[in-house]
């Protein structure tokens, strides 16, 4: 028998139906050929589901490369993404984009990328490329993208932006959905928002903005990555409004990745009390009928894309199949790593203490309030620790020193001060800096700091962290400075053994790089830094340090 053809007898589940009977099913050349109904139920059996699909994602989040990213993502069920190429378009432009593309030719994973519709995310930040009307116009027309990225720039639409707008009319052109990114947006100018043509949004912090979303006509997006952490706040969603609502993981690191996928939240969403099946459609089946993905449901006629789990409540995968080949089995992946070639767009140069010191300003400061599982961060308006007339960390108060340095040229460091971190001593740094991926740091003291982004510099990319003694400890990212083409499971075992000594500087935050990586959004409020100095996500404008 052809390793694409097969004959499994086991319990299956219908998700059109809403049923779950005991069949014979079998497949011919990766396509279901027959399904034969052998009767109800059989307990103690295992059970076959369509796939999982993570709604959407941004592969390069998770570090690796999209190969390595599908061969830890498949041992827990999942066959296909809905995959934002943003983070590697923000520094590569289209040559990062047609990587992407390239790489994801050598997974069986159903990979859907969109068209990166915010390159770069705004106009206050350095980023390597620009994506304007052209360029997305030419991604549609060349066949590799199905959707339009994540509108960031809701202000834009808002006002009426000609430009934004264009950029929408291209994907309305090819028929194409429009994925959201409107934090906290509500009332009006949701409506506004949605009917613009956006139909997604994955952003929602609190039940009530789903609500009102939904109302206006959206599909939300339960979202649970490595930071970003929503389902507590909206699962009762599922409940509510079943066929509005699909998972998603949006930014995942490698170790989370490793113990589990789109399952745990199923998982987590049976143990809610919810119905499994409206679980599983909003896990299986709505991304699927959104996106119009080439992914099937258990039918005669579609591709043997399926998982088969031991139960239902903890959905752990037993064996992962894609267009009827095996891709994992019992948590052993049979896609095969190959050799990826390394492009990079870096000109950072060495820096100094002296260029993170920050003056005493004598006055009231406003500092950043990060908080664990939230890419939202508040203003704290407090008093600077100082020391013969500069600030210096406030580790008492957790007030320490964030910084970010541009990576495509020259330029003095922009820096700002942070509370949530909880550092005692060292420093973090990375490329990893959403969206524009610029280098930054966080650290207890402007030696630290300087200490982690060199070696970063050193690296032309990656993640360091520089402990109270001086010693570095870091991951080189040599793929855009986001990603690396080694082993899925030496990656994930490196970046678990690097969040271990991120947290011995005293954090306890659950992701320190992750929440790090997103002090750089511009687009998420209230207050960020880039590298042109500090921004207020509410007003869209720069502010000083100093409130004067």
């Amino acid at each position: 028998m052809k390793d694409d053809s097969g004959i499994l007898t086991t319990n299956l589940i219908d998700l059109f139906e809403g049923g779950i009977y005991f069949a014979e099913l079998a497949w011919r050349e990766g396509i279901i050929s027959d399904i034969r109904r052998l009767g109800p139920e059989r307990l103690g059996r295992p059970y076959l589901l369509p796939g999982f699909v993570d709604a959407h994602v941004h592969i390069e989040s998770s570090m690796l490369t999209p190969v390595e990213f599908s061969r830890l993502a498949v041992r827990h069920g999942t066959v296909a993404t809905v995959s934002d190429p943003h983070e590697i378009a923000n520094v590569l432009g289209l040559q990062g984009i047609h990587f992407m593309f390239a790489n994801a030719e050598q997974t069986p994973l159903k990979i859907r990328f969109g068209a990166p519709s915010c390159v770069p995310a705004t106009p206050f930040e350095t980023a390597g490329a620009e994506l304007g009307v052209a360029q997305l116009e030419a991604l549609f027309a060349s066949g590799e993208v199905g959707y339009l990225s994540e509108m960031m720039n809701y202000p834009g639409v808002l006002a009426g932006d000609p430009a934004v707008l264009e950029k929408l009319a291209v994907a309305q052109r090819h028929g194409a959905p429009i994925d959201g990114h409107a934090p906290g947006l509500v009332g009006k100018d949701a409506q506004q928002y949605a009917a613009a043509g956006i139909s997604t949004d994955h952003e929602c912090a609190s039940l009530d903005e789903a609500l009102d979303k939904i109302s206006a006509g959206m599909h939300i997006l339960i979202r649970e990555g490595s930071a970003a952490r929503n389902f507590e706040a909206l699962h009762e969603l599922i409940r509510l409004h079943p066929d509005k609502v699909m998972f998603c993981s949006d930014d995942k690191h490698p170790d989370d990745l490793q113990r589990g996928h789109i399952n745990q939240l199923a998982a987590r969403a049976v143990a809610k009390g919810h119905d499994v099946f409206a679980v599983l459609r909003c896990a299986c089946l709505n991304p699927v009928r959104h996106y119009r993905l080439p992914v099937g449901q258990l039918h005669v006629g579609n591709a043997m894309d399926a998982v088969l789990v031991d139960d239902l409540t903890d959905f752990q995968a037993l064996q992962t199949w894609i267009d009827g080949r095996t891709v994992a089995s019992r948590g052993i992946c049979r896609i095969e790593s190959f050799a990826t070639e390394s492009i990079n767009r870096f000109s950072a140069r060495p820096v100094e203490p002296a260029d993170f010191a920050i003056p005493d300003p004598a006055v009231t400061i406003r500092a950043i309030k990060a908080f664990d599982g939230e890419l939202a961060t508040e203003e704290w308006l407090t008093f600077a620790k100082c020391d013969n007339g500069m600030i210096v960390a406030d580790t008492e108060r957790d007030i320490l020193f964030l910084a970010v340095v541009n990576r495509y040229q020259a330029a003095p460091p922009a820096v700002a001060l942070i509370h949530g971190f909880g550092f005692k001593h060292g420093a973090l740094a990375s490329t990893v800096a959403h969206d524009s991926h610029n280098i930054i740091a966080v650290g207890a003291t402007i030696e630290a700091l300087c200490l982690a982004v060199n070696d970063v510099i050193r690296r032309e990319g990656g993640i360091v962290v520089v402990n109270g003694k001086g010693r570095k400890f870091g991951l080189t990212l040599p793929v855009a400075g986001l990603m690396t083409g080694d082993d899925a499971e030496f990656v994930a075992a490196h970046y678990a053994e690097l969040d271990r000594q991120a947290k011995r500087l005293g954090s306890t935050l659950r992701a320190p790089f992750m929440t790090l990586s997103f002090m750089a959004l511009l687009v998420i409020p209230a207050l960020k830094l880039s590298d042109k100095g500090l921004f207020d996500g509410r007003r869209f404008e720069f502010t000083s340090l100093a409130v004067t």
